[in-house]
């Protein structure tokens, strides 16, 4: 059983930072505008970040080209506010790459192994362009999410920092209120929040679920 505090192990991590007087780069994976808000207005204030917007899970185009405006806007209305810079990198957009990924793994149930298999793909392309970017870490904003499987992605990022050989910025964004302070963010600047992650599955998933809500 994994009873690592994430949160913990990240404030220990900038406190250390602090000390040294040191502002690291971090090549931060966002997944969507609202996800993004709480994570981006923490981490700004000890990290130099380059957000990077890769997410060919998201289904249809439109959907996808929505979220990357919003993701624009919110770094442009937020961006005046951060203690250190942000800069915005989208991702190529290739959905057939994670349809590849998810062969087979169909009918699997949102929060399982497809779902794992998504996130080590954004995470492996992040971890990829960290080191390119000679950034010191790399994570995302995927653990904020209550619905998202904190243990899992950290276990990843750890898997891929041997791998790529950039340290993986531990994170459980969740935690200290941070799901909370992503809902306020995103009222307070009209974001467009999704009904689904992203995936045609997800979706279908939602659906059928408003669907029996409504017929019962």
């Amino acid at each position: 059983m994994n009873n690592r505090n994430y949160q913990k192990e990240l404030d220990k991590l900038i406190e250390n930072n602090r000390k040294g007087n040191k502002v690291p780069r971090l090549f931060l994976h966002s997944c969507c505008a609202p996800c993004s808000s709480a994570v981006l207005e923490a981490l700004s204030q000890d990290f130099e970040i380059i957000d990077f917007f890769y997410n060919p899970n998201i289904s249809p185009k439109e959907e996808y080209q929505k979220r990357v405006e919003e993701m624009k806007r919110l770094l442009q209305e937020m961006g005046p506010d951060y203690k250190h810079p942000v800069r915005f990198v989208e991702g190529e957009y290739h959905p057939e790459a994670f349809f590849e990924i998810a062969r087979g793994l169909e009918t699997v149930p949102e929060g399982g192994e497809r779902c794992f298999r998504c996130y080590r793909m954004r995470m492996e392309e992040t971890a990829r362009l960290a080191k390119q970017y000679n950034c010191e870490y790399f994570t995302t904003t995927l653990s904020i999410s209550p619905l998202k499987n904190a243990a899992k992605i950290n276990e990843i990022g750890e898997e891929l920092q041997d791998i790529y050989q950039v340290s993986h910025l531990p994170s459980d964004f969740k935690k200290k209120n941070g799901y909370k302070r992503s809902v306020e963010l995103s009222k307070e600047h009209e974001l467009y929040r999704q009904n689904y992650c992203g995936c045609v599955f997800s979706k279908a998933l939602r659906t059928v679920s408003k669907y029996i809500s409504s017929d019962t």
